[in-house]
């Protein structure tokens, strides 16, 4: 059975976007590029044919992903978001307990997760900690750098 994919309204409408480029504009743009290299000869030893090739492999590889994704989804309503507790939408900010350093996370699914951006899976294991959490609640997180304890200062709804 295929495991459920969440995502937010904005993260089902991004790979809504993202499959209607793949499956029209780029598809043709490296088909366009396989029929060009297979006119410079021979494509045994043609690395313009095997480069395009090989995105073309990347390109279908991510359509079906994206696909699976979309078949998949369970979509969760970040306008109403509960912020009595952590859930998925959620935008929580958390201040370490050590040196009392605040950070806001905003919890996804996996499939829209991007740390660089602040945005944290529900699976990951910071997300995974505070899923349930209510204001005022400490966790203990295992992290890379060893043991980290956040204390979750503010729960509010995803912008």
């Amino acid at each position: 059975m295929d495991r459920e994919v969440i995502l937010t309204e904005d993260g089902y409408a991004k790979l809504q976007g993202e499959i209607e480029h793949l499956t029209t504009t780029k598809r043709r743009e490296v088909a366009e590029r396989i029929k060009t290299a297979r006119e410079f000869g021979d494509i045994s030893e043609n690395s313009e044919y095997d480069d395009a090739k090989n995105e073309q492999a990347h390109v279908e590889s991510r359509i079906l992903q994206i696909e699976h994704h979309l078949r998949n989804a369970r979509v969760v309503d970040t306008h109403n978001v509960n912020t009595d507790m952590v859930g998925i939408g959620a935008k929580v900010t958390v201040r370490t307990t050590t040196d009392k350093k605040t950070k806001a996370f905003s919890i996804v699914g996996s499939a829209e997760a991007d740390p660089l951006k602040e945005r944290l899976s529900n699976e990951s294991p910071i997300g995974k900690a505070l899923m349930g959490r209510k204001k005022g609640d400490k966790v203990t997180v295992a992290t890379p750098r060893g043991q980290v304890e956040y204390q979750v200062v503010k729960i509010e709804a995803e912008d």
